[in-house]
């Protein structure tokens, strides 16, 4: 017979791992591409064309956040939304800023409006699904499965 919680718990947690490992990839990335223009590491920074500071730095800090998160999401401890909801709060401050950049005739590009609510978005979203994912702090963690 097939144990339904179990199954469904063993789901969530795969899930859960899954999302931890797509997060520390998307931490790693944005930490090297927000570092790389904060430092002018590889001539990154010319690449750019007119980015914005406040972007780069709130990309930066972001990327911190997010590593700390994946590790909570290994670890399966719910502070790790919390960092999630304080990044998406960053974010959204620096969009916010970004928008009366432009407004006042400031320089950037047009990717980094797309790339702002790209980066809003799957953070609200990671957030919201490591909420849910968490709320069974059991998942697998101690089922022989």
């Amino acid at each position: 017979h097939i144990d339904f919680n179990k199954s469904i718990n063993y789901m969530k947690y795969t899930i859960l791992k899954i999302t931890a490992i797509a997060l520390l990839l998307f931490a790693l990335l944005t930490l090297f591409l927000s570092s790389s223009v904060i430092f002018n590491l590889f001539g990154i920074r010319g690449k750019e064309g007119n980015y914005v500071p406040l972007v780069v730095w709130a990309n930066f800090i972001s990327s911190i956040l997010y590593l700390a998160a994946a590790y909570g999401l290994f670890k399966m401890k719910k502070w790790s939304v919390w960092l999630l909801v304080i990044s998406v709060v960053i974010l959204v401050a620096a969009f916010i800023g970004l928008k009366l950049h432009i407004s006042e005739g400031g320089l950037y590009e047009v990717k980094t409006l797309n790339a702002m609510i790209f980066r809003i978005g799957l953070t609200a979203l990671l957030a919201v699904a490591s909420y849910f994912l968490l709320q069974n702090k059991q998942l697998s963690k101690n089922e022989k499965i």
